[in-house]
């Protein structure tokens, strides 16, 4: 390609997890196009790497099935203000980065108007909503999957599809180093660890911190000396948690609020997180964990008669085992998550045996997914421009 000025790339991330992964793909584009337009809807790992985001991502940040209805005119308003602006400038490929409610739909519009579509990290088709393959037949161009297994499944349904291997496994090491997690973050070399994660998103805290909270105190009671670390991936959210924290009456319980995810995880011996990508993370990261899950009681009723397998959370579904405990809705209680994170912190022969199952999760995961989904979206964008 003699110039890439005159090329523009349409893409929408609706998540921390989906900006993250768009900016991995960026990353992998830039060197092949670095005059190109990159414009939508994304989060700061997106605009960090030039990315110009149209609409506020947070505009998009919802949580479960009723909880969107609320905001639903909202969204529709900003996805149709959006597909009359890409129909009008005919990008040369448009980028789902996961996100798929809101993605799929306006896939289907661009495609059917002639503009190819990648969707960038398969809907969990395989754990439920598996109908949802015929939607994808009609939207999507090329997909881009991050676990071995999906490939299959869409070469079985004639949709394109690559294998590009999960970013996640490229940026965590595989031999974690703990030591320098806890002298950067000022935690002792020798203190027991539990980190705990209820969510990047305020939907997420709103269900989940107070009971992880409880679980600390109970914790706490069993063993003062325990330090406990909590990534929040804002100040909103940081306020939040240190007021539920002030209301369990926990000044006396050494609780470190951090920014970073992974130096959090990294430092831990044991780890309570809300079921999503983290719970990857803390399995990259060879950590023994509790996952837990609550959204409102009524999109829990629908969603529990939905899967297609027993597990929920993605270190489990990639074992096809229940290799660490899971905790949903009303499972969740404060009493239940102190007890199984105890028990993972204390049970040395688990801890080894994950470790070595979790490596195996690792090296499966691992590929160059930059060159490799760059490689893919190049293929199109070549193929749009001869056409």
């Amino acid at each position: 390609m003699a110039s890439s000025a005159d090329v523009t790339v349409a893409m929408v991330a609706g998540e921390v997890s989906g900006d993250m992964l768009a900016a991995r793909l960026l990353a992998g584009l830039r060197p092949h196009l670095p005059e190109a337009r990159f414009h939508g809807i994304g989060g700061p790992n997106m605009q960090a790497q030039g990315f110009v985001s149209d609409v506020s991502m947070d505009k998009l940040t919802v949580r479960g099935l009723f909880e969107v209805i609320p905001r639903y005119r909202e969204i529709k308003g900003i996805q149709n203000a959006l597909r009359d602006r890409l129909l009008a400038e005919r990008p040369q490929v448009f980028i789902g980065a996961d996100y798929p409610g809101f993605n799929l739909g306006l896939e289907q519009q661009l495609k059917d108007a002639g503009i190819p579509t990648v969707h960038f990290v398969s809907p969990q088709i395989w754990a439920w909503r598996g109908g949802r393959i015929k939607q994808i037949i009609k939207s999507v161009s090329h997909m881009l999957v991050i676990f071995p297994f999906e490939e299959e499944i869409y070469r079985h349904a004639g949709v394109p599809v690559t294998y590009i291997g999960h970013p996640l496994a490229e940026m965590i090491p595989m031999v974690p180093d703990q030591a320098a997690a806890r002298v950067a973050l000022g935690l002792p070399l020798d203190a027991r660890v539990i980190t705990v994660m209820p969510g990047s998103r305020m939907g997420e805290l709103k269900y989940l911190a107070a009971p992880f909270i409880a679980a600390v105190k109970l914790l706490a009671q069993r063993d003062p000396d325990l330090r406990f670390v909590v990534p929040m991936a804002g100040e909103r959210q940081r306020a939040y948690f240190n007021q539920l924290v002030a209301d369990a009456g926990l000044a006396d319980v050494r609780i470190d609020l951090v920014d970073g995810s992974h130096p959090a995880i990294c430092a831990a011996d044991a780890v309570l997180v809300a079921s999503g990508t983290a719970t990857l993370e803390v399995a990259l990261f060879k950590k023994p964990m509790v996952i837990a899950y609550k959204v409102m009681e009524a999109s829990w009723q629908i969603m529990r008669h939905m899967g297609y397998q027993p597990w929920i959370g993605l270190p489990n579904i990639l074992a096809r085992d229940f290799l660490v405990p899971e905790l949903l809705q009303r499972a969740a209680s404060p009493q239940a998550m102190a007890d199984a994170v105890w028990q993972q912190l204390n049970d040395a022969p688990q801890r080894a045996r994950l470790v070595q199952r979790f490596t195996d999760m690792h090296h499966s995961l691992l590929r160059d997914s930059a060159q490799e989904s760059a490689a893919a979206v190049m293929r199109i964008i070549t193929s749009s421009k001869r056409t």
